[in-house]
């Protein structure tokens, strides 16, 4: 029986946006920059999967919305796009719980002079607004705060964090990859300048992906060349990548509503039939969650060398594919950041897992999940005892 529970990572993609990258691939291959029929064939399919992304976020603009390669491109163009306006090194906030594609950007910038603020969070994985107000300085040009946390599952305050940034006129920015087509994103209320989306979570393919830059807000573009995308990205448009990315995103729009309280049902389902484990302690706030996330670590038993890294192999091995924390840091046996910046010692942040549900999870994954993984468990440490706590 396989079953795949790490839908953060990757989601497969899906019927429809392969089916339309066929098409693509095979009738409008052309360049979307050139002025004859193929071109254009190209790049009309190009702006259809523009305003099709604009319409999963109601970014009223299709223009506003610029593709990438994928999340960490966006995240990256939105970094250091901003931080490229200013001649001299300025002040930048982010969260001490970003992925690695805004804290890896922002590491390199302070090596440049910049300075960089890393908020705190609580034992829940959440930014207090409180914080965010008194960090700020008077050459504070930028904020990012990613929105839902991909290894711990919590959703920041990202209205009332924007807010606070929009009342000092700072640019406000946040990485939405984990949130976008789960919960329902409005940028025409949501007090945010930039927002990064990723096809490949959403299921389209890999490959593509989009920041949305606010009418008015000015960006300098990482790659010089032609000046596609608005001038902000120059480089060939993936077509067949985009024309797929529309598709999901198109699709995702369609089936929030339904899917978003199956997920969360699903979600819950596991959390409960967990409980019972001694010592695997849920991760993340269990209110302002994710609906398809779940996470845990695992404390030590006897001092034996049991990591997240370790339940994740012996669950692929019962055909189960989960994850140790997000998966850009699966391969390093260190204990997670992420889990550290939270206050979890480094032997429990070594034992941290993460469950991701999707669109083919079904209650039965959920039970024989459940099951596997307590007898996992037990076969690694004999003595422990499932006994309701």
């Amino acid at each position: 029986m396989q079953i795949y529970l790490d839908y953060s990572a990757t989601t497969p993609t899906r019927s429809e946006a392969i089916a339309t990258m066929q098409a693509t691939l095979t009738q409008q291959w052309g360049n979307p920059s050139s002025l004859h029929e193929w071109g254009q064939r190209a790049a009309t399919v190009v702006e259809i999967a523009r305003m099709q992304v604009a319409g999963l976020i109601n970014a009223l603009d299709p223009q506003s919305i610029i593709f990438t390669s994928g999340g960490t491109e966006a995240d990256n163009l939105a970094i250091m796009g901003i931080a490229r306006l200013y001649a001299v090194p300025q002040h930048m906030i982010i969260s001490s719980v970003e992925h690695s594609a805004i804290s890896e950007p922002a590491r390199l910038l302070e090596m440049w002079g910049w300075k960089i603020t890393r908020l705190p969070v609580d034992a829940k994985g959440r930014v207090n607004p409180v914080d965010l107000e008194a960090a700020l300085q008077p050459n504070t040009v930028l904020i990012s705060v990613i929105y839902g946390q991909s290894e711990v599952g919590t959703v920041q305050p990202i209205a009332e964090l924007g807010n606070i940034a929009r009342s000092h006129n700072i640019i406000f920015h946040t990485d939405a990859v984990q949130v976008a087509g789960r919960l329902p994103i409005n940028v025409q209320a949501l007090p945010v300048d930039l927002l990064s989306l990723s096809s490949h979570k959403i299921y389209g393919c890999q490959g593509a992906g989009a920041l949305y830059v606010r009418p008015g807000v000015d960006l300098a573009p990482l790659l010089s060349g032609g000046g596609q995308e608005m001038r902000l990205r120059s480089g060939t448009q993936a077509v067949p990548n985009i024309a797929g990315f529309g598709v999901a995103a198109e699709l995702a729009a369609q089936e929030i509503v339904t899917e978003t309280p199956r997920l969360i049902k699903l979600r819950d389902r596991l959390f409960s039939q967990l409980a019972d484990i001694p010592g695997l302690i849920p991760t993340g706030d269990m209110i302002s969650r994710l609906p398809h996330h779940i996470s845990f670590c695992l404390q030590q038993a006897d001092g034996e060398k049991i990591t997240g890294k370790t339940l994740v192999r012996q669950m692929n091995l019962a055909g189960i594919g989960i994850s140790a924390g997000a998966a850009c840091h699966s391969g390093k046996l260190s204990p997670s950041p992420i889990l550290l910046a939270m206050g979890y010692s480094e032997k429990a942040a070594l034992g941290g897992i993460r469950m991701t549900l999707g669109r083919d999870t079904t209650e039965a994954d959920i039970d024989w999940v459940a099951m596997v993984f307590k007898q996992v468990l037990q076969r690694l440490i004999p003595d422990l005892s499932l006994v309701k706590r």
